[in-house]
């Protein structure tokens, strides 16, 4: 059935298309195990060869394919965490509804070690994630620079009775005084400024652990807990929540986030478009009432 779905044909059509193959070369192709139906080794051996030809002829097509995003009603998915699902699909949705109201978006979350796969294999048409080593059939894209600065409620009062104001430095005896809320995808109660803590002979108290960065910052607002959240999602939502951004004792670990997509797509006009939203969607400016520069390297 969800073979069916993915080449638009009904499980009859796709079951006749199979026996027709087989008759052709000879070979079962597909075997029942269990549950599963799994390839034979011809139809293994098949698989790369089919796949470059089939992208041949896509990259062929879409050269010359015209686009025109008022009228398109083409769909793309996405992938990226949840961080980039909030910090991204708002301003994305926004100006795509504006220039392109029939497209749609689909934005899902999956482990980056299978996100190039998922775009070979036509399951994904961008990827916004961190810098990763990608294929030579892969293109990319720097969007931007990313880094964690800390987020306390509005007036916090331990920080507000040692002078520290938001955008500043908060000291190290000060950021150890405080719980903090901590981001772990795994319930780890370490991060990335706990070593560098350490060598000071000094330690937090990572009072509560969340998956969610959204939930770091929602934990922080009803609390007096300290948080860390990447720079630009504590820009985002200064101006949403009653929080405070400072920056953290010692400096944090830049990262470059990157948006990928497949080298055969790379002049196909709707991908085009796309990505020039995304980027445009992303590049927003620093809003007056943000203490910190969330330029690069700065």
């Amino acid at each position: 059935m969800r073979t069916g779905e993915r080449v638009g044909l009904s499980q009859p059509a796709v079951s006749s298309a199979l026996g027709r193959l087989r008759a052709l070369l000879d070979d079962e192709l597909f075997v029942r195990e269990g549950n599963q139906m799994m390839p034979t080794a011809r139809a293994l051996e098949l698989r790369e060869p089919i796949r470059q030809a089939l992208a041949g002829m896509e990259e062929a097509l879409a050269t010359n394919a015209a686009f025109d995003p008022a009228t398109s009603t083409r769909s793309f998915m996405l992938i990226g965490s949840d961080y980039f699902s909030s910090l991204l699909m708002p301003p994305l949705a926004a100006r795509v509804a504006k220039a392109a109201p029939s497209i749609s978006l689909q934005m899902i979350d999956h482990a980056s070690s299978e996100v190039f796969e998922m775009l070979r294999d036509g399951r994904a048409d961008i990827v916004i994630d961190r810098s990763l080593e990608s294929p030579e059939w892969i293109i990319s894209r720097k969007l931007f620079q990313l880094w964690l600065v800390c987020i306390a409620k509005r007036g916090h009062p331990l920080l507000a009775s040692h002078g520290v104001s938001p955008g500043d430095t908060i000291p190290a005896e000060v950021f150890c005084a405080v719980p903090h809320v901590l981001r772990s995808a795994d319930g780890s109660r370490t991060g990335t400024i706990d070593p560098a803590l350490a060598r000071l002979g000094l330690a937090r108290r990572v009072m509560v652990t969340v998956a969610h960065f959204h939930a770091v910052a929602l934990a922080v607002e009803a609390s007096e807990m300290l948080g860390s959240i990447p720079v630009h999602f504590a820009r985002m939502l200064t101006g949403r929540l009653m929080l405070d951004a400072f920056m953290p004792p010692m400096d944090s670990p830049k990262m470059n986030v990157t948006m990928y997509w497949l080298r055969r797509f790379d002049r196909d006009p709707g991908s085009a478009w796309l990505r020039d939203q995304i980027a445009g969607a992303l590049a927003a400016p620093e809003p007056p009432w943000f203490p910190i520069s969330t330029e690069p390297d700065q």
